[in-house]
């Protein structure tokens, strides 16, 4: 099934998608790496709240090239960051700030399945080295946070998107993980490959 969805993203909406699915997302996403996710933790655990809402919009592991242009910002490519790499950070990310849609490659693992699957958050895929064409899909960055302090790829940059996409939904709200189902389905054929060779 094909889905165009637009921020904030109701958790009804999210529900109804599965493993396989693709979608389309318009409105604010939002870049935010490791170091990103460290610090709005730590402001989350002092009881301060970040610069930005992440509630119902697009979450992007990507760490940007970025070009000035006057007194605005302009995306030259915004490719996905391997997403394992906030594995450490993204069930207690989602619990405290609630995103809707979290965007990345490579997959994520069972704390951030079981964390969509209790608060209504879905972990997409978009290709890797397509940096260009998700730079296609940014109309307008709104606003940047931390630029001096966490230095461009990892600082908070918020986009204005249009049919931001394909995102291959890859873990959903029901504990479908496409990327550990792969892996499963792999090693069984490792196993049983190897058993017949003996």
């Amino acid at each position: 099934m094909e889905y165009h969805l637009k921020t904030p993203v109701p958790e009804v909406e999210l529900r109804k998608l599965k493993i396989g699915d693709v979608i389309y997302l318009s409105g604010t996403v939002i870049t935010a790496r490791d170091e990103a996710h460290s610090k709005t933790l730590e402001l989350h655990e002092q009881g301060k709240k970040p610069p930005v809402d992440f509630r119902g919009v697009g979450v992007f592991h990507c760490g940007p090239i970025m070009r000035k242009n006057g007194k605005t910002w302009e995306v030259v490519a915004a490719g996905p960051t391997t997403s394992t790499r906030m594995e450490i950070f993204e069930d207690k990310f989602i619990e405290a700030f609630r995103p809707a849609v979290i965007i990345g490659k490579g997959g994520m693992g069972e704390r951030t399945s079981n964390a969509c699957q209790k608060f209504g958050c879905v972990y997409t895929a978009f290709t890797g080295g397509a940096a260009l064409l998700a730079a296609k899909g940014i109309k307008k960055v709104k606003d940047v946070f931390w630029l001096e302090e966490l230095g461009m790829p990892e600082c908070l940059w918020v986009y204005d998107a249009v049919d931001f996409g394909p995102l291959i939904v890859a873990i959903d709200t029901h504990g479908g993980n496409l990327t550990a189902d792969v892996g499963k389905k792999v090693n069984t054929n490792r196993d049983r490959i190897i058993a017949e060779m003996k």
